[in-house]
Formats: C-alpha cells, sequence, structure tokens
C-alpha cells in the first residue's frame, strides 16, 4: 500500500498570537521540529510539507521531505489539503498530519501507518478512549470529498459524513494534545 503524507504547517497561530510554528517546545526544539521528527518517512512514499513560511519549507527540505507553498493560507485548512493531496494523487491513502502536536512519537504515527496497511479500506486515526484525534488516513475513495472541501473545513467534515468508515488506533491522551494558545504550551 503506498501512502503518503501531507504534513499542514500554512495556519497563521491566531489563538496562539502568531505563527506556532517557531514556538519551542521542552528541551528547545520547535513545534515544527517536533513534528517533522514525528513523520516515519521510511514508511512513506512522499512526504509533503506545505506551508507559508519560508523557514519551515527551508527545515522541511532539509529532513528530505516537499514544501509546498500554499499562496492562500487565509482560505482555511482545505486549501492546506488540496494543495498536499493535489501533489498525492498517486498514492492509495494520504496521512494528514498537524504541526502542533509536540508530544505525537514517530514510533506511533508508523504504527498508525501499519494499522491503515491492515485495513486499507477504512478512514483510520489516532484516538483515546474513543475520542478521535490527529493524524488521521485517509484511502483513495475519500480523495474527491477531501479535494471538495472549503473554507477551514477539514478532514474532520469527511469524517463525520462517514463515521461508520472509521477505525481509532487507541494511544496515550498526551500524543493527542495540540498546541492552540501559549498557555497550553506552557502548562504542557
Amino acid at each position: 500500500m503506498k501512502i503518503g503524507c501531507v504534513l499542514m504547517a500554512a495556519g497563521f497561530g491566531r489563538r496562539f498570537g502568531g505563527n506556532k510554528l517557531q514556538a519551542e517546545f521542552d528541551g528547545g526544539a520547535t513545534l515544527i521540529q517536533c513534528a517533522l521528527s514525528a513523520i516515519p518517512h521510511d514508511k512513506l512514499a512522499q512526504v509533503v510539507v506545505v506551508t507559508q513560511y519560508p523557514q519551515v519549507a527551508e527545515l522541511a527540505r532539509k529532513y528530505g521531505f516537499t514544501a509546498l507553498p500554499n499562496p492562500h493560507p487565509e482560505v482555511g485548512q482545505s486549501e492546506s489539503i488540496r494543495i498536499g493531496l493535489q501533489a498525492l494523487q498517486d498514492c492509495d491513502a494520504v496521512l494528514f498530519q498537524v504541526a502542533d502536536q509536540p508530544k505525537l512519537q514517530k514510533e506511533t504515527v508508523a504504527e498508525l501507518i501499519d494499522f491503515a496497511a491492515a485495513h486499507p479500506d477504512r478512514i483510520v486515526g489516532l484516538g483515546h478512549n474513543g475520542r478521535r484525534g490527529n493524524p488521521c488516513i485517509f484511502p483513495a475513495r475519500f480523495y474527491p470529498e477531501l479535494l471538495a472541501l472549503t473554507g477551514d473545513h477539514g478532514g474532520r467534515s469527511v469524517i463525520l459524513a462517514h463515521e461508520e468508515e472509521l477505525l481509532l488506533m487507541d494511544v496515550p491522551s498526551d500524543q493527542l494534545i495540540d498546541i492552540d494558545t501559549p498557555e497550553q504550551l506552557e502548562k504542557l
């Protein structure tokens, strides 16, 4: 099964007060470095990083990933999904990962990829006690719906339309925490 990855790193971080991807987490690594380090590139056909930030694009290339510019980040998540998915059309499935989960582990994402390979027709995602988190992997049959998203709507909209197609892999809750505010980062 050929699986691609889209790291979504084009948001404005409005609730954070600016570009949160450069904020440092425990040990001095930035949120974007944590996200890039959590991608098990050896299990993926291709990794694209969709961003509006030149410094994120440069860092993505240092990791050996393809950086794709998002010239219209104000459109919302749907624009990053469209840009990333168009680059990975030849993949059997695509993993969508957000860039603000600093405790997400590469081993966990690798397990999720194996889980998806065992269930190739289903949407799979990480979860804890039945509550869905990120990342999620969508088989190719959902590409048309993902490409049809508009505004600040992401994969959640497609999942809600197909809840019976979702399988969750349970992980410790701290790996699912995403950072939206400086206070959340400080607390974590």
